[in-house]
């Protein structure tokens, strides 16, 4: 129960910071954005993992792997993630982010051994249609829903997105269930996606104005914002799901966003979502119960 309702806790984060990120990463861009988030997202997570003794759980594998997993799910996949978000607005970025779900299942199965009961399996499916449903039939056309650039190219990138991130989660697996602690888990993979995004931000060559362009204060909190709920708070949760649950469990009751996202955004934007949205949320709610009580 820890692990779904923290896997749960995960995707509120999400769509809350998905809602928070659309104007700095329109402002300033993905990379930038993901660039300076992460510095205040490894900053709080670094000083609480110190706070709680986190760090002595890590040995040197666990650090190997949370440090390619940060580099694979967060360097690779937030990046490709924000990029699309520019692009195609929170709600169709969201749900073709959701595919993530059963990616992370099968590669669990394939790779970590992990074999599914057939009712959480019809779990799994009901909470990836439902939420597509629920973006797909929502309908509106406010701003944040516009699409910037080519279509094909939005989807694409948000479906590698949606690959790295279950790749990410298989990697950390093996460190959380020999141990690792979540808070400091979650600090190194910030840190490694950190320093890859700042090593090539910082080539040679580059000017270091260029680093800092269209920032101002708002953008600034807004991006702190986003960085303590969305990835700070949020990958915790993820963290502790995968820490004493499945993995694929994790990823799908996590990536149950685009149902939490409705009534955000329709208190956001003034514009009810139509029925069929709330038929997808239904069966993504009757896929999460049989989720949660298998």
């Amino acid at each position: 129960m820890l692990a779904n309702l923290a896997a749960l806790g995960a995707a509120l984060c999400w769509s809350a910071g998905g809602l928070i990120a659309v104007a700095p990463v329109r402002a300033i861009g993905s990379v930038a954005f993901n660039r300076i988030r992460m510095i205040i997202v490894f900053a709080m997570l670094s000083l609480a993992a110190t706070l709680t003794g986190g760090w002595a759980t890590l040995d040197t594998s666990a650090l190997a792997w949370l440090a390619l997993s940060g580099a694979v799910g967060i360097f690779l996949g937030d990046t490709a993630l924000f990029w699309a978000l520019g692009r195609l607005g929170p709600r169709r970025n969201v749900v073709i982010y959701a595919t993530n779900a059963p990616i992370t299942a099968l590669l669990g199965w394939l790779l970590l051994g992990e074999v599914l009961a057939p009712l959480t399996l019809l779990g799994i499916g009901l909470v990836t249609v439902g939420v597509m449903l629920a973006v797909a039939l929502r309908g509106g056309s406010h701003d944040l829903e516009s699409v910037r650039g080519p279509l094909l190219a939005g989807v694409g990138v948000c479906l590698i997105a949606a690959l790295c991130q279950a790749g990410g989660s298989i990697l950390a697996k093996p460190a959380l269930t020999a141990g690792a602690d979540p808070v400091a888990g979650a600090a190194v993979r910030v840190g490694m996606s950190g320093l890859l995004l700042w090593l090539g931000a910082l080539r040679p060559g580059r000017r270091a104005g260029v680093l800092f362009a269209g920032l101002t204060p708002r953008i600034v909190a807004l991006t702190a914002a986003n960085g303590f709920v969305g990835l700070g708070l949020g990958m915790t949760l993820l963290m502790i799901g995968l820490k004493f649950g499945d993995a694929g469990v994790a990823a799908t009751l996590s990536a149950t966003s685009p149902v939490l996202i409705l009534p955000m955004l329709w208190a956001l934007t003034r514009q009810p979502p139509r029925p069929g949205a709330w038929i997808g949320a239904a069966l993504a709610v009757a896929g999460v119960m049989l989720i949660v009580n298998r």
